[in-house]
């Protein structure tokens, strides 16, 4: 009998998340599932790990044949702890999300849901990062799942390149019917950050960060670009970021010391 996938599911929403039950439900049609995430929201910490106090791990009930566990930490931390410490051996896949809100673009900087997956890809293990274009928990993720399956199967027959992971991002519930799956790169942009300053009882200040994100990009073949036509976003996203035709113009410059 061939051995069923050993699949890792994860997030930055939290293990009690509408996106990441979504997930583990379709997850269990292709393999073995672990769910190990957060015991809290973690949205934008991006890869941060800790180191400044010890990680609590605790099996919860589950509602189907999956294994559970909360984890008192990042996205990044639950995949280290997984893989190291509650998987019986090293996961086939880890899946990522779904969460609530869009990673495209310079969002994948900065999200734990896409953190996860680039944590999983720098153990060179297959992973995606599953993200809806809507931010409510009450969002229908129904019209995502048979994009999704078809995304799953397809790394699990063909794999990935060593070190990528894929960023997919769905659109809102209101680009119905989803057009259907586009490869494509991150389109340029950035948040235009304000800090909303107020005082506190005692007199002291404190902020709220604000902001707005800013297009730089208006290729046809970015994700941002994709979404707005309607269809599913595939980036492919590689651990290396190293800027390879920046190094030849480094090599130019005179770095002789007196």
């Amino acid at each position: 009998m061939t051995k069923r996938p050993l699949i890792l599911v994860t997030n930055d929403d939290s293990i009690i998340a509408p996106g990441i039950r979504t997930l583990v439900s379709i997850a269990n049609e292709f393999g073995d599932v672990y769910v190990v995430a957060p015991d809290g929201p973690q949205s934008g910490k991006g890869h941060a790990i800790t180191l400044d106090q010890s990680l609590r791990c605790t099996e919860v009930a589950s509602d189907g044949p999956q294994k559970e566990f909360k984890v008192s930490g990042t996205p990044a931390d639950c995949v280290k702890l997984a893989i190291n410490v509650v998987l019986p051996r090293r996961p086939d896949l880890i899946l990522s999300g779904i969460n609530h809100g869009s990673n495209a673009s310079v969002n994948v900087i900065y999200s734990g849901t896409m953190s996860a997956a680039v944590e999983g890809a720098l153990e060179r293990i297959h992973s995606i990062g599953f993200s809806l274009d809507e931010f409510p928990w009450t969002a229908s993720m129904e019209a995502a799942k048979p994009f999704i399956r078809t995304i799953i199967s397809n790394v699990l027959a063909n794999g990935l390149p060593s070190g990528v992971c894929l960023n997919v991002n769905v659109p809102a519930n209101d680009q119905l019917p989803y057009k259907g799956i586009r490869v494509c790169r991150q389109a340029i942009g950035n948040w235009v950050e304000e800090f909303d300053s107020r005082i506190d009882p005692y007199g002291r200040p404190y902020y709220w960060l604000t902001g707005k994100y800013e297009l730089y990009d208006q290729g046809a073949d970015t994700d941002i670009a994709a979404l707005k036509d309607g269809y599913i976003s595939v980036v492919p996203v590689s651990v290396d970021l190293t800027a390879h035709e920046s190094i030849a113009t480094l090599n130019q410059w005179n770095f002789e010391t007196e």
